[in-house]
């Protein structure tokens, strides 16, 4: 199948390239401008006439229940990183991606690491029986001493973790007490994940929490920290430290509003009323240069998959970044961060995740709302 996109504007995941055209062959990029119009031998012509291509979207922190990656694909996002996903959930969802070109990409963490009776576990009881079947509820494994980090990394690995997510959050902004991973073993956990070849993430929502996983030397922050005020120069200095560290930052700020507006319930990684806290984090981390990745948190319940990420990107823009920034936080920046080399750009070579929206969202990121077709390993979806 040969797919000629034409006279289309073409934000390539940093850059716009203008007015061009794109070919798409046997699931991938083959062409962008340079004579692509004189190859002819299409099967299908699309005219771009008003719209802008961008690569597919990326949501970088989300939590992949049945039917999520099929909504996320309605609204352009082609690859979700899910941050947290039972076993037998996994297997299946990942079975899905694999085989169907009609629903979202799929990276996970697997299991997370925590302590015994830590976040997230007080959430599986709620959730089983509502979005989780409770067949597919496992006990979690726990590492309680730094020696048995070895053997959870290896459990992980056999199944299929494409990278290690580690949980250092002691309840505080829940309202709440929760027992907490310790230092050493956080260091242990994250020492051995890396030897393993595998990157590490941490969720962690206060400063105090984030000071704990950058000592244990991970690789990016699952959330901004949502408990300094905006301002607070102990912010500016822990943002200078997460850049001088060299780690990424998923966003979540959609997941703050959301979880504001409604209250805490069941799924709440946050309380209310942390977005002005969490935006100030945000304002502090891209003042310092930190690499920011556009992720929701999104569940069942809100943040909405694909929709949350659009959400998130009008939030990012309103905190400061510009469009241009907030586009490439959702494609190009984490595909380098998560190592998806075959994604995230509009390249000769590269897979034909795709996104046609009209305008030009390079300006105004509310145009990405209305998709007008998105492509999946080359397969067109009109919406």
């Amino acid at each position: 199948m040969r797919t000629r996109i034409h006279h289309v504007h073409v934000f390539d995941g940093r850059d716009r390239l203008g007015l061009t055209e794109v070919v798409l062959e046997d699931g991938v990029i083959a062409a962008v401008g340079g004579g692509a119009e004189d190859a002819g031998g299409w099967d299908v012509e699309v005219d771009g006439r008003g719209g802008t291509l961008t690569p597919g979207l990326v949501d970088a922190h989300t939590h992949v229940f049945d039917g999520s990656l099929a909504e996320a694909l309605r609204y352009g996002v082609t690859t979700e990183i899910d941050m947290f996903c039972l076993p037998r959930p996994l297997a299946r969802h990942r079975s899905l991606a694999d085989g169907s070109d009609d629903v979202a990409d799929l990276r996970s963490a697997g299991t997370v690491a925590t302590a015994p009776g830590g976040h997230p576990t007080q959430l599986l009881t709620l959730l089983a029986g509502s979005v989780l079947d409770p067949a597919d509820v496992t006990e979690l494994d726990f590492v309680t001493r730094p020696e048995q980090a070895e053997e959870f990394v290896k459990a992980r690995l056999a199944e299929g973790a494409d990278f290690l997510k580690i949980v250092i959050d002691d309840g505080t902004v829940h309202g709440a007490e929760l027992p907490v991973l310790p230092r050493e073993i956080a260091g242990a956990l994250t020492a051995t994940a890396h030897d393993a070849g595998l990157k590490v993430l941490a969720h962690a929502i206060t400063a105090a929490e984030v000071e704990v996983a950058l000592d244990a030397g991970v690789d990016g922050l699952a959330h901004v920290w949502a408990d300094l005020a905006p301002g607070d120069p102990a912010g500016r200095r822990l943002a200078e430290r997460v850049r001088d560290q060299g780690v990424f930052v998923v966003t979540t700020l959609a997941y703050f509003e959301a979880i504001g507006a409604q209250g805490a319930g069941a799924a709440a990684c946050a309380p209310p009323g942390r977005l002005a806290h969490a935006v100030g984090s945000l304002r502090d981390l891209h003042r310092a240069g930190v690499p920011l990745l556009a992720g929701t948190d999104a569940t069942p319940f809100a943040p909405s998959h694909g929709a949350g990420l659009h959400r998130e990107l009008e939030l990012l823009c309103a905190a400061g970044l510009d469009a241009g920034e907030a586009l490439a936080a959702a494609t190009v920046v984490p595909a380098e961060h998560f190592g998806l080399t075959d994604r995230g750009r509009i390249a000769p070579g590269l897979r034909a995740d795709l996104l046609l929206v009209a305008g030009d969202p390079t300006r105004d990121v509310s145009v990405l709302a209305a998709p007008a077709a998105v492509w999946r390993r080359g397969v067109r979806h009109a919406r």
